[in-house]
């Protein structure tokens, strides 16, 4: 039988240089990193001991990060100038430095030694570059045993480094990451918790508005009656946006759908919905077809009440004066789909699927004519999604347009 060639040293190392790799590139934590890459040099070298020193990009110095020896915490914040240090040189003439016998180099600083009570010799410096070739750092093997530096030795070290720094930069580009992200949740919740006070402490007062103008309205004589008109719109209008909030928060807050058999039918009976202040003040048409039998869905009863209320304050906005709203309640297929359709202006074609979106508007912010947040269509798909419905708008063949929304029919 005929066999190859047995593998070399070299060969071995340059698959130990390739499972490096591909450790350091699937590790994201900065001081484990750190750590396997001072004990692989230290053992591919063959030496007593490795280090590693990163820039800081705020200060310009580099500071010891990893050693195969243990740092004192002092040294750890100790900075090491560009200017006057073995690895200083290293990192801003950006090549390979070895350094045969320390105690020959005026760079040399001994308190490293006394800090880690570690007696240095010799060193083999690199710099450390990330993905654009640039020096984030230095890798020492430190004290070579059993002989002198070599070639090879150099060429593994600047190898590695070159592996380590891409890896480092990675790491550190994750952890500013995690950051950002920890500091996007903490804004989340300062915005959550700014809506749950503003719309709580809205809504007393509110309410008082809304109780007082609707009884001097009744009192008042037809010349003032128009005055409270407008007072009670805009009243009824901060009850939405507030209602909004409210309803934000409450899908924000994870809220699970408490699902029962509920009758679509007797539900949207109960919420009297041709008795919404707003669409009487337009003198809007309403007309709502249901069923003759009940019609059950599971569903959060609560949930499909703010969805319908959703979808109605959105017809009533853009339904116009003497404009006609139409409720649909019917079966289709195995579905029951409830349908709520507007003679507005419609939407526009490349607008239909992005309605759903927070805060998204159709009009521009400076032209717009019909006022909102934008919250209550994008409430209305969340709230239909956790009951496992579907939601969908349509442009009407006539004129504006219609929602629908359809949960499965339960026997």
């Amino acid at each position: 039988m005929k066999t190859g060639p047995l593998p070399t040293l070299a060969d071995n190392k340059l698959v130990r240089m390739v499972e490096i790799s591909r450790v350091l590139n699937s590790t994201t934590n900065l001081d484990q990193l750190l750590n396997t890459i001072i004990n692989e040099a230290a053992d591919l070298i063959n030496t007593e001991a490795a280090s590693i020193l990163l820039l800081d990009p705020k200060t310009r110095q580099l500071h010891f990060k990893a050693s195969s020896n243990d740092i004192p915490a002092q040294m750890a914040d100790m900075p090491v100038s560009l200017d006057d240090s073995i690895a200083g040189a290293i990192f801003t003439e950006n090549r390979l430095l070895h350094i045969p016998d320390v105690t020959k180099d005026g760079r040399w600083n001994q308190n490293v030694d006394e800090a880690i009570e570690f007696k240095t010799k010799s060193i083999l410096g690199v710099p450390m570059h990330n993905v654009d070739q640039e020096p984030v750092g230095v890798l020492e093997a430190i004290n070579k045993q059993g002989g002198v530096f070599t070639k090879q030795d150099a060429a593994m070290l600047t190898v590695l480094a070159d592996i380590a720094g891409v890896a480092v930069e990675k790491a550190r580009l994750f952890e500013q990451l995690e950051v950002a992200n920890a500091e996007l949740n903490e804004l989340d919740q300062i915005k959550t918790n700014f809506i749950s006070i503003a719309s709580h402490e809205l809504r007393t007062p509110l309410a008082v508005i809304l109780g007082y103008v609707s009884f001097l309205r009744e009192e008042a004589d037809p010349a003032m009656a128009g005055q409270f008109d407008s007072v009670l719109d805009a009243a009824v209008h901060l009850r939405g946006l507030i209602q909004d909030m409210l309803n934000l928060q409450y899908v924000d807050a994870g809220q699970k759908a408490e699902q029962s058999i509920v009758d679509l039918t007797e539900l949207v009976t109960n919420m009297n919905l041709d008795k919404d202040e707003t669409m009487e003040a337009k003198s809007q048409q309403i007309t709502i077809s249901l069923p003759n039998s009940p019609l059950k869905a599971k569903v959060d009863a609560n949930m499909l009440e703010v969805v319908i209320s959703n979808l109605m304050s959105n017809a009533v906005k853009f339904t116009p004066r003497e404009g006609a709203i139409e409720v649909t309640l019917e079966v289709n297929g195995r579905e029951a789909w409830l349908t709520i359709a507007d003679s507005g202006v419609g939407i526009p074609q490349d607008q239909v699927d992005r309605i759903f979106k927070r805060f998204y508007q159709v009009e521009s912010a400076l032209v717009r004519q019909h006022e909102g947040m934008g919250l209550g269509l994008s409430i209305a798909k969340d709230l239909v999604e956790l009951n496992n419905g579907r939601i969908w708008a349509e442009n009407r063949s006539a004129q504006g347009s219609q929602f629908i929304v359809a949960f499965n029919i339960v026997d």
